[in-house]
This record gives structure tokens, C-alpha cells and sequence, in this order.
């Protein structure tokens, strides 16, 4: 076998939670792009059917699941069912949903239940229901990839910013989890830590955004698709457990986010 060939994803199906903009786009299109079929699940119709025509003009098999709210387990349920009754085997699981921002800038007593559980439910539930429903499939077919998706905030703490930083640190967790406990039934867990990759293309923004990375610049979408492969492919068998910073070495650079300095209140 070739070195190249250890990155072939001929043969594997992966779901993809929010898939149809943003790094999980990237990640579908990539793994599409070595051999794997896709699952694309979202809520919103138009993204997830229109990533799901560029997968089909590659010439893999695609299942768009629309209007699943990963943070309703009954949903989840029934489409990794219907998944596995139309596409077989599915192999890979991304945890990519994720929603951030959720009570930012309020201090605790100001947080509402609501705001909490909206949080913590749309970052860490998912993947635990995710992984849940599928964990099982894998165990009956020797063994699966589970990939999961956090922040350089499920590294530090954040003023004012408790529930993402809780959640995406609980992911980190409950990667390590998964790899403790299914390492023998062959499930791999593994997670990404992306750095700042903005959706946005003005290149003022970007610029601005970038002068405060230790990389000079931010991260482009297009560079989370190969890891991705990478983690879910052959070559990556031994792999389990960990968490791969993609962050233009920010995290390197100190617990505090790129550019800011930490201060004392008063």
C-alpha cells in the first residue's frame, strides 16, 4: 500500500452535522473528494441540498437530512436510522453542529435557563446524542471514526463567556470518553480544535482579524478538509483520544485568545 493510498476513503459513508456551509462543507466536500459517500444533515434545506449536488458531481452517493435539530435526541434517532437504511454501513460521524455566541457578554446571574441549555445542548448534547445513536452501528461492524468538533475555547475560560467555553470543553471530554471505552470494538474518537476561520471574505476584515494571530493571518476554510481526512482514513488507526489544534499556533501562544490581554476587574 502506497502512502497515498492510506488516505483513500473509498467505500466509507460519513454524517455530517451542519454540513451545508462553513468548515462542515469543507469537511463533506474533502471527504467526498477521497472516496467517501455523505450523509449532510442541517436544518436549513438550500445549504444542505446545494453541497450535496457538488458531492453528486463527484461521483459519490449523497443523503441530504433537512430540518434535524441535533439537539432533539428523537430526531437524531430517526436520521442515523434512515441513514443506515438508505446509504448501509455509515463509518464516519462529524460532530460539527454547534452554535456560539449563545449569553455572551451577560455575567452569571443575568444567564436564563434558556440561555444555558441553548448552549450547552447545541455544542455538547449533539455530539453525545450523535454519538449515541451511532456508536452501536459501529460495534456491529468492527468499528467506526468518530470525530468531533470544539474551539480554542474548550481550552481557556472566557470573561463573561460560560456556556460555549463549558461545552466545547465538555466535547474535548467526551472524545476522550468515546477512545477510553470503544477502543477495542475499533472506534476511533478523535477531535478538532479550529482556530479563527471566518466566513466572511472582505479583506479588510480579514486583515484586521489575522494581525492579531500569531500566524499573521486566519485560517481559511479549505485547510479543515484534509485534516478531516486525515482522522477519518487508515492512516490515522492508531490515533485516538486526542485533540488536533488547527489554529495558526494561538493556543501556543498563551490561554488567552490572540491579541487580548488579560486584566484584573477593578
Amino acid at each position: 500500500m502506497g502512502i497515498l493510498d492510506q488516505f483513500d476513503l473509498t467505500g466509507q459513508c460519513a454524517i455530517i452535522t451542519g454540513a451545508g456551509t462553513g468548515l462542515g462543507r469543507e469537511m463533506a466536500l474533502h471527504l467526498a473528494e477521497a472516496g467517501a459517500d455523505i450523509v449532510g444533515v442541517g436544518r436549513r434545506a438550500e445549504p444542505i441540498e446545494a453541497v450535496g449536488e457538488e458531492i453528486r458531481a463527484k461521483g459519490r452517493r449523497y443523503l441530504g437530512c433537512t430540518g434535524v435539530d441535533v439537539t432533539v435526541s428523537s430526531q437524531v434517532n430517526e436520521m442515523v436510522e434512515q441513514a443506515i437504511r438508505e446509504m448501509g454501513r455509515i463509518t464516519v460521524l462529524i460532530n460539527n453542529a454547534g452554535l456560539g455566541g449563545t449569553g455572551r457578554g451577560k455575567t452569571l446571574p443575568e444567564l436564563t435557563d434558556e440561555d444555558w441549555h441553548s448552549g450547552i445542548d447545541s455544542n455538547l448534547s449533539s455530539a453525545f446524542y450523535c454519538s449515541r445513536a451511532v456508536v452501536s452501528h459501529m460495534m456491529e461492524h468492527q468499528g467506526g471514526r468518530i470525530i468531533n468538533i470544539t474551539s480554542g475555547w474548550g481550552f481557556r475560560g472566557g470573561r463573561n463567556n460560560f456556556m460555549y467555553p463549558i461545552a466545547k470543553g465538555g466535547v474535548i471530554q467526551l472524545t476522550k470518553a468515546l477512545a477510553m471505552t470503544y477502543a477495542r470494538d475499533g472506534i476511533r474518537a478523535s477531535c478538532i480544535a479550529p482556530g479563527l476561520f471566518p466566513k466572511t471574505e472582505e479583506r479588510g476584515t480579514l486583515e484586521q482579524l489575522g494581525d492579531k494571530q500569531p500566524a499573521g493571518r486566519v485560517g481559511f476554510l479549505r485547510e479543515i478538509g484534509p485534516l478531516a481526512v486525515f482522522l477519518a482514513s487508515p492512516a490515522a488507526d492508531y490515533l485516538s483520544g486526542e485533540t488536533v489544534l488547527i489554529d495558526g499556533g494561538s493556543i501556543a501562544a498563551g490561554i488567552t485568545p490572540a491579541g487580548l490581554v488579560p486584566r484584573a476587574e477593578g
